[in-house]
């Protein structure tokens, strides 16, 4: 088998430990709590960083009257449908062993991406915006407008006296280092392509 495609493969197949390892991770620091807590987001659920962290972030949310983290969200039913969609199409492209077909699957897989990061973000800015009118306590900020609670989309962000810090996990890196693989597969395919060109040029030639 061409190196190409076996570079290909093995970037597909890089989807396939979303399905164990989580995407992102939300922390909060803060002086009162020794030990971070947080939630690592997997692509089917939220899962506590350490023991009842989401219990204890959502008992925080109560006071300042942001809701609860859900369970679930209607994305955890879709987003492995998509990875095993792109496995499928990834494997299929390897099939055809079209080189164009490698290039494409990266840019579906970053547009399909950016949605993701975009849905992400609303749902974070939904989460630190739409706060409860009967909270218990109601910050402001210096111009008397309630203050969001809205952490940060990737990096790190004061929220009070907590440092909000929202990074990649395991599965994605494993995802952006399959993606990359693609284009590697990509080029290495065309350079196969026009050694074979020429391999093949040189044999018309007569002795």
């Amino acid at each position: 088998m061409k190196r190409s495609k076996l570079i290909m493969i093995l970037g597909v197949l890089l989807l396939l430990p979303l399905f164990v390892l989580p995407l992102w991770n939300i922390t909060l620091e803060a002086p009162q709590y020794p030990d971070a807590i947080g939630m690592d987001i997997h692509i089917n659920k939220f899962e506590d960083a350490h023991p009842n962290d989401i219990k204890n972030i959502n008992i925080m949310n109560h006071y300042v009257g942001m809701e609860d983290i859900p369970e679930t969200i209607p994305e955890f039913g879709i987003f492995p449908k998509v990875i095993m969609i792109m496995v499928v199409l990834g494997l299929l492209a390897v099939l055809t062993g079209r080189k164009k077909l490698y290039l494409a699957w990266f840019i579906i897989m970053v547009v399909l991406g950016s949605i993701g990061m975009y849905d992400f973000y609303q749902w974070e800015y939904d989460y630190g915006h739409n706060l409860k009118e009967n909270a218990a306590i109601k910050f402001t900020t210096p111009d008397g407008e309630p203050m969001a609670y809205q952490p940060p989309l990737i990096g790190s962000k004061m929220i009070l006296n907590f440092k909000a810090i929202s990074m990649p996990r395991g599965g994605a890196y494993l995802m952006f280092l399959g993606m990359g693989l693609s284009v590697v597969a990509f080029y290495r395919a065309k350079k196969e392509e026009e050694s074979h060109e020429e391999s093949h040029e040189e044999n018309l030639v007569p002795a």
